[in-house]
């Protein structure tokens, strides 16, 4: 069993309770808009990092990470990319590939809308875990926990940073 924290759109923003709330975390995933080489550096000496740049991530971050990011957790198929859409609603840019060949997990950002959506007529879960971070219009800073066992999710906890303007 693999526990994961899932966080987006931190946008250079860092907070000291990320490690917090990824500490029984195996692994730590971003959806993109990063923002920040030291960010993404410091939650990988905390915890292995899989992610995607956004379209706000630049220079090193895109040579870095890529767009799009195919991997098996346990036996999980995992796809990740920062404009991603919703289930129904898949952006353009990815609807061909989910639709081809379906993950069982889709991880996604750029709305800064929290999410965590069963897609039923793919058989997929769709997360996108908000923003962490205080830029954009999300009025909650939020995060995602989610376990793995086998093919199976379990636990799966969102995570309430605050409002951004109350730093």
């Amino acid at each position: 069993m693999k526990t994961i924290g899932i966080i987006s759109d931190t946008h250079s923003f860092w907070d000291d309770r990320y490690l917090k709330h990824f500490e029984p975390c195996d692994e730590i995933w971003h959806a993109g808009d990063i923002c920040s080489v030291e960010l993404i550096e410091r939650l990988n000496e905390f915890r292995p990092v899989r992610a995607v740049c956004g379209n706000c991530d630049g220079g090193l971050l895109r040579t870095m990470y890529p767009e799009v990011l195919r991997w098996k957790c346990e036996e999980v198929d995992v796809l990740m990319k920062h404009i991603g859409g919703y289930p129904g609603r898949y952006d353009p840019s990815i609807a061909r590939k989910i639709y081809a060949n379906p993950p069982r997990l889709f991880i996604s950002g750029h709305s800064h809308i929290l999410k965590v959506q069963f897609d039923k007529q793919l058989n997929m879960l769709h997360i996108n875990p908000g923003a962490a971070g205080i830029q954009g219009w999300q009025v909650e800073r939020t995060l995602v926990r989610l376990k793995i066992e086998g093919t199976e999710f379990k636990d799966c906890e969102v995570v309430t940073l605050g409002k951004k303007d109350s730093l």
